[in-house]
């Protein structure tokens, strides 16, 4: 979901800004001027040491024009109009040459890259070569590094804190300067005036987004315990357009995430890479290639490389520099993926990590860089994260900083440090382009029909409609609009128009709700909520560590598999289903809850809930009392109290308009609840306990790829009719979703106790990667296997009890049964990342196939956007 999200947003933006404008730009002029620049200046660089290299040679070939850098390694060169290409040279690095936009470029930083040392992708040995790690000196070199790695795990001392900076700046990538003079661009002026050279790609960027974080990481070993310490939060650029920016900021940062080669796998692009420093497997996932002996940074370092042994897998291509000595530390490493790589969407990816040994001897890491080039909606985009760390110490850290809730502290005004806090804080400089981006966002606000674009952007990403505006956000929004049409068997034509408040109206009570009707058994439906908040929120009332108590009051129609969707019932991509619907009830709801989040990851919902169901369609409650004539029951009410626990150690969010989202599925869950029925209080018919509890994990198996497991398990403890017995989740419609059953009918199975199990493996393209042609498509394969585990006591079963009601039929024909001896089981094989959008799964049925009116099997399909 989350890489869904981010691409929509991604993607939208190219098309705001340099496709949906054209219809309001012909014929437009703009008093913007273009400032002319008559000359370069700038520092040139060495790429490894980032000393300045002085007497670097500045020229524009060909044309009789050249300069030379100084000591300081600045430099200083005339410009001439049609100009776009300056060559940088010096002895002993590799010859740059590097595009400027003429007329607006005026300072452009190079770095050169020494001619001994190659950072670029390593080129593969050839096919037919013999590659052996018996007796080969490269694999005995990365054991001894593997062997010593723990000794740079800066978790070996009792203490230590560094202070960290990293920026995510996000740009349009390989702008080309020519068309600037071309249709609606030459009405665009601010953008051409936006553009500057990337200096490690030599291509021209735009950048659009710039996200900047300062803080400090303080670590305990004993009790084990750490923090990061939010200082300051700057953000600036097209995610302020958005009323939930920070989402987008907050899935790069888990997409692009720090890199530890020191561990055995490393997390980016919401997958595992091995790392090159793999205890587990990088001996036999990688080759390694001793080149030379070379010196970085005045240290005397071994140059070896490693390439995947099979390109497709998603590993590194790159370069360890290991210094010479019996610590066998890191001192510098580059990563890229190689070209062949299953990764979608990423053109190039690179990764370059120094590092820097303290007055006390600990290896300790620097300098952590990355770009990324992607391909989104047929448009090119830069992401470049810069890190840098400092000020390591491994003294005592007061114990008050660890009695802080949660793992993550942001200080209050962390939002709002000032020019001089940065100015301090800021170890690499804004470029001129990301320092001016309010600027930039100001000239596109001006284009004429761009906050209509905007609107239709956040409609599509968000799912509503805002009512406000950037300078008068919005306190009310309508939505969400996948659920404004929709159908089922007792409604027919369902329309529904739904809407919320935001903290902008009041920061701690927040109004929902929604009204519906259906026009085949014309009906009203509604919904209101309302919830107050014990702490101010920036947008809505569901934003992580949640604290409230709320009240709300429903009445709608609604089948029994409805509480198992992970969206809306009325989503209208869920509405088409794969059998008859048709055995639902209008239910009468009033609802109080408190519910409380912490940091740690636990939390604690209560509910008080009175609701009255009454049977509609092709179900009917039915008492079977054999010693009477059965009777018709109108509609059953319930009176129920519940308590349910959950803890979710590690996990985060973001949050959208509709819903909050996981931003990975790492997190461990346990779960834990008890419902309570209470007889006579509010009408209640029924006593009753109902117990569940669950846990998942996810277990990542390094390059054979991850398994996610469900387990749950739940008993009803007393006597009561099967609408308050246990019901399989199931899923009947042809999209497929976690945690549910693909083929169990709608109440197919009662039971009033059960146990499940839902695994999913994903092979990440294990299979298809190494099969000829078919490797190019990058496939990949899933399997998924579900159980479920019941049975029916006596007491509840209404063929050997009095009192309850008989199970629902169709036609005359029994549709519900109790389980048997055997469980439920199904097994699904799937394929993903067609056309890099589209999941397909074939789901079979494995037993109980005399059920009436059953699929045996199925085709699941789903839109899912992955790395």
């Amino acid at each position: 979901m989350k890489q869904r999200y981010i691409k929509l947003v991604l993607g939208l933006i190219l098309i705001a800004v340099s496709l949906t404008t054209s219809a309001h730009l012909v014929g437009s002029e703009s008093a913007i001027s273009v400032e002319v620049a008559d000359r370069l200046t700038g520092i040139v660089r060495d790429s490894l040491t980032n000393e300045p290299i002085p007497y670097a040679s500045i020229s524009y070939e060909g044309k009789g024009i050249g300069s030379i850098s100084d000591l300081n390694g600045a430099y200083r060169i005339t410009t001439r109009k049609g100009w776009n290409e300056v060559t940088f040279t010096a002895v002993g690095y590799r010859k740059k040459i590097v595009k400027f936009v003429p007329g607006v470029t005026q300072k452009l930083n190079v770095k050169l890259q020494p001619s001994d040392v190659q950072l670029k992708e390593i080129v593969v040995k050839p096919k037919k070569e013999k590659y052996s790690r018996k007796n080969n000196p490269a694999v005995e070199l990365m054991r001894k590094v593997i062997a010593n790695k723990s000794n740079q795990r800066l978790e070996e001392n009792d203490f230590y804190q560094y202070d960290k900076y990293q920026k995510m700046t996000t740009s349009l990538n390989n702008v080309d300067p020519d068309n600037f003079d071309k249709g609606i661009y030459k009405k665009m002026p601010f953008l051409v005036n936006q553009v500057e050279p990337c200096i490690e790609t030599n291509k021209l960027i735009l950048p659009f987004s710039v996200e900047e974080t300062a803080s400090q990481k303080v670590f305990r070993k004993n009790p084990k315990d750490e923090k990061t310490l939010i200082k300051g939060v700057n953000s600036s650029g097209v995610n302020e357009l958005f009323s939930t920016g920070d989402a987008m900021g907050a899935i790069l940062k888990d997409i692009f995430a720090d890199v530890n080669i020191y561990d055995d796998d490393i997390r980016l692009l919401s997958s595992r890479f091995i790392s090159p420093i793999s205890s587990k497997s990088a001996i036999s996932f990688y080759k390694y290639y001793i080149m030379d002996t070379v010196r970085v940074d005045k240290d005397s370092c071994i140059h070896l490389t490693f390439v995947p042994n099979n390109s497709q897998d998603f590993g590194f291509t790159g370069h360890l520099y290991i210094i010479k000595d019996s610590t066998y530390a890191v001192k510098k490493c580059t990563m890229n993926l190689p070209k062949k790589t299953g990764v979608n969407f990423v053109d190039n990816l690179d990764i370059i990590q120094s590092y820097e040994q303290l007055p006390n001897g600990e290896w300790v890491l620097k300098d952590d860089d990355m770009i990324a080039e992607l391909t989104v909606v047929k448009g090119q985009l830069q992401v470049r994260r810069t890190t840098r760390y400092s000020n390591y110490a491994f003294n005592e850290v007061s114990p008050k900083v660890f009695k802080l809730k949660g793992s993550t502290v942001k200080d209050v005004d962390a939002m709002m440090k000032g020019d001089e806090f940065w100015k301090d804080v800021r170890p690499v400089p804004l470029t001129d382009k990301e320092n001016g981006m309010d600027m930039f966002i100001k000239h596109l606000e001006e284009i004429p029909g761009f906050k209509y674009a905007i609107i239709g952007l956040r409609a599509l990403i968000e799912n509503f409609i805002e009512t406000g505006s950037k300078d008068h956000p919005s306190k009310f929004d309508f939505g969400p609009m996948n659920t404004i049409i929709g159908s089922n068997s007792i409604e027919g034509l369902r329309l529904r128009l739904s809407g919320q408040t935001t903290a902008k109206l009041f920061p701690q009570l927040f109004f929902s709700g929604y009204y519906a009707y259906g026009f085949k058994d014309n009906k009203s439906k509604y919904k209101g909520t309302v919830e107050y908040t014990f702490d101010k929120k920036e947008f809505l009332a569901r934003e992580f560590p949640k604290h409230s108590i709320s009240a709300s009051y429903m009445y709608d129609v609604m089948s029994p598999m409805d509480k198992f969707l992970k969206t809306d019932k009325d989503n209208m991509f869920v509405g088409l289903k794969t059998t008859t619907v048709d055995q639902m009830s209008y239910i009468r709801d009033v609802s109080f809850k408190y519910e409380r989040e912490t940091m740690s990851g636990f939390s604690v919902a209560m509910t008080v809930n009175n609701r009255n169901d009454e049977p509609t369609g092709n179900l009917f409650y039915i008492k079977n009392d054999r010693a009477q004539v059965p009777n018709v029951v109108h509609d059953i009410t319930t009176t129920e109290t519940s308590l349910q626990l959950r803890f979710a150690p590690g996990e985060t969010f973001i949050n959208t308009k509709q819903r909050r989202l996981p931003i990975n599925f790492d997190a461990p869950i346990f779960t834990l609840s008890h419902t309570m029925g209470i007889k006579d209080v509010m009408g209640g018919d029924y006593n009753f306990n109902l117990t569940e509890a669950g846990v998942y994990k996810r277990f990542w198996l390094s390059s054979w790829g991850r398994l996610d497991a469900f387990v749950k398990a739940g008993k009803q403890w007393d006597k009561v009719p099967f609408p308050l017995l246990i019901m399989p989740a199931a899923n009947l419609s042809y999209v497929t979703q976690r945690e549910t059953f693909n083929l169990i009918n709608n109440m197919e199975f009662l039971n009033d106790k059960f146990a499940s199990l839902d695994l999913t493996y994903d092979m990440n393209g294990k299979i298809f990667n190494r099969i000829p042609l078919i490797k190019r498509l990058k496939l990949r394969e899933i399997f998924k296997f579900k159980a479920l585990y019941g049975s029916l006591s006596d007491k509840n079963n209404p063929d050997k009890s009095d009192g309850l009601f008989l199970f629902p039929t169709r036609n005359g024909q029994t549709t519900s049964f109790p389980m048997g001896k055997d469980p439920y089981m199904e097994f699904s094989v799937g394929i993903y990342n067609i056309f890099k959008i589209l999941h397909v799964e074939y789901t079979r049925r494995l037993n109980y196939l005399d059920h009436p009116g059953i699929n045996k099997d199925g085709i699941r399909v789903a839109m899912l956007l992955n790395f």
